[in-house]
C-alpha cells in the first residue's frame, strides 16, 4: 500500500469514526422529538428550547452524515446509465463526481466561514425567549462537515483513480 492509499485509508477511518459517534445523535433526536410531541399533545405543554434542541442535534447528524454516507455508498447515485458502464468508466465517473464535490465544497466552506465570523463575533443565540443560545456553535458545523465531506471526496477520487488504473 502506498502513501497516496495510506492517505484515503486513513481519512476513511477518520470518517467511519466520526459517522459512528454522530450516529448516536439520532437516538437522542428520537428521544426529543418523542417527548415533544408526548408534552404537546398528551399535557398541552411545551418547551421552545426543547424545539430548537431538534434541530441542534439535527444539523451534526446531516453535515458528518453526508460523509459517512459517501463512505459507504449509500449516497444519491444516478444508476439508469451507470449500470451499462464499463468498470473502467464507472471509476472514472466516480472521479469526476468527486472532483466536482470537491469543488462544492470548497465554494461552500469559503462563503461559509464569514457567515460563521459574524455569528462569533456577536456571540449570536436564538431569537426566542427560552430558547437556546450559543446558535454560533451549531453554525460553526457547517464549514467543519463540508471540510470532512470533502475530505471523504478527495478519498473517494484517490480510491476510485487507483481501481480505475488497474482495471
Amino acid at each position: 500500500m502506498n502513501s497516496v492509499e495510506k492517505l484515503a485509508h486513513g481519512i476513511d477511518a477518520f470518517v467511519d469514526l466520526v459517522g459512528r459517534a454522530t450516529s448516536w445523535l439520532a437516538l437522542g433526536i428520537a428521544l426529543v422529538m418523542g417527548a415533544n410531541v408526548l408534552l404537546r399533545y398528551a399535557f398541552s405543554y411545551g418547551f421552545i428550547w426543547a424545539q430548537e434542541l431538534e434541530w441542534h442535534i439535527f444539523v451534526p447528524i446531516c453535515l458528518f452524515g453526508m460523509s459517512y454516507a459517501l463512505l459507504h455508498g449509500e449516497h444519491v447515485r444516478v444508476d439508469v446509465l451507470f449500470q451499462y458502464y464499463t468498470p473502467r468508466n464507472k471509476h472514472l465517473v466516480e472521479v469526476i463526481s468527486a472532483f466536482i464535490s470537491m469543488a462544492f465544497c470548497v465554494i461552500v466552506i469559503w462563503l461559509s466561514i464569514p457567515y460563521v465570523y459574524q455569528s462569533w463575533s456577536i456571540g449570536e443565540g436564538t431569537a426566542n425567549p427560552g430558547g437556546i443560545d450559543y446558535r454560533y456553535i451549531v453554525k460553526s458545523l457547517i464549514p467543519i462537515g463540508f471540510a470532512i465531506l470533502f475530505l471523504q471526496s478527495l478519498s473517494e477520487a484517490i480510491k476510485n483513480y487507483i481501481a480505475m488504473r488497474r482495471a
